[in-house]
């Protein structure tokens, strides 16, 4: 058996969503296919990448360390197809949720009228990187810190954290809520593309109760359901307004960053403009919309 570059995007799917299940959905396979590849590309590089050992899937270090190898092989091979088959293709930029929030509108409708011969394509991807660093999109909006290799990041905003609760939750009528006031109750976790995790609260007054999801609709839903309440950014309760959910100011936590990320190498030829607008609009600079 030869290694194609099949093998390369089973596993890219794996090593994004750390699930075997969640991969074959990205995939449009079934979980023993996306298994079987996964093997085949063990084998045939006589390297172990994912441990199975325990109830989640983790990277190895040899795992690790080819990711980014085979994210850097995909990418150029995708783009050599795209410039091979458009003289001017869209400039694609990726969110995992909220996109720009309010600013939005104003980024998209700003960017039409000043490059009219260059679409602004926004695509929601979930995972930690919107899809960049396997080279889905040419940049994109993210929140929280990004550790991935070879990617470059500015600073636009920050977003004020707020707490998301069913509407008859008896703590949706306060003014504003605390971790303290969270403390006893089940958090739901985005655990691929979510900057909330655990270690927002005191070690000493962590909550005990979890739920993990894995995207903006399904933690909605966890809440609005009833089974879990979430801590997100003020551009969730912009985007994402819910008449059986509540978003109510979190006073002690720290505020998240907005960034603009691109990868560092040869990109989309507008990604510079994009950035001065990103900058001009979301930073508040010269912005109208």
């Amino acid at each position: 058996m030869s290694i194609e570059l099949r093998h390369f995007r089973c596993f890219l799917a794996i090593a994004d969503t750390l699930s075997i299940t969640r991969a074959a959905e990205r995939l449009h396979l079934t979980q023993p296919a996306v298994s079987r590849t996964l093997r085949q590309l063990e084998q045939e590089l006589g390297l172990r990448l994912v441990d199975r050992s325990t109830h989640h899937l983790a990277l190895t270090p040899d795992g690790i360390t080819f990711r980014d190898q085979a994210t850097i092989a995909v990418t150029a091979f995708d783009q050599a197809l795209r410039h091979a088959h458009r003289t001017v293709r869209p400039l694609r930029l990726g969110h995992a949720w909220s996109a720009a929030g309010t600013y939005t509108p104003a980024l998209l409708r700003r960017w039409h009228r000043s490059h009219p011969d260059t679409p602004l394509e926004l695509l929601r991807i979930d995972d930690r990187t919107a899809g960049l660093a396997r080279g889905d999109v040419d940049a994109a909006l993210l929140r929280g810190e990004v550790r991935a290799p070879g990617l470059l990041t500015e600073r636009l905003t920050t977003e004020p954290r707020v707490v998301g609760l069913p509407a008859d939750d008896p703590l949706a009528h306060r003014p504003a809520l605390s971790l303290a006031d969270l403390a006893q109750r089940t958090i739901a976790l985005n655990t691929v593309s979510g900057i909330t995790g655990l270690d927002l609260w005191p070690a000493a007054a962590r909550p005990t109760s979890t739920i993990t999801i894995g995207n903006t609709d399904d933690w909605i839903a966890a809440i609005t359901g009833g089974r879990a309440v979430g801590v997100t950014t003020s551009a969730t309760a912009q985007m994402h307004p819910h008449p059986a959910m509540a978003y109510i100011p979190l006073t002690d936590a720290p505020p998240v960053p907005v960034v603009i990320t691109w990868r560092d190498g040869p990109g989309h030829p507008r990604i510079p403009d994009l950035i001065a607008l990103a900058r001009e609009v979301i930073g508040g600079r010269g912005v109208r919309p």
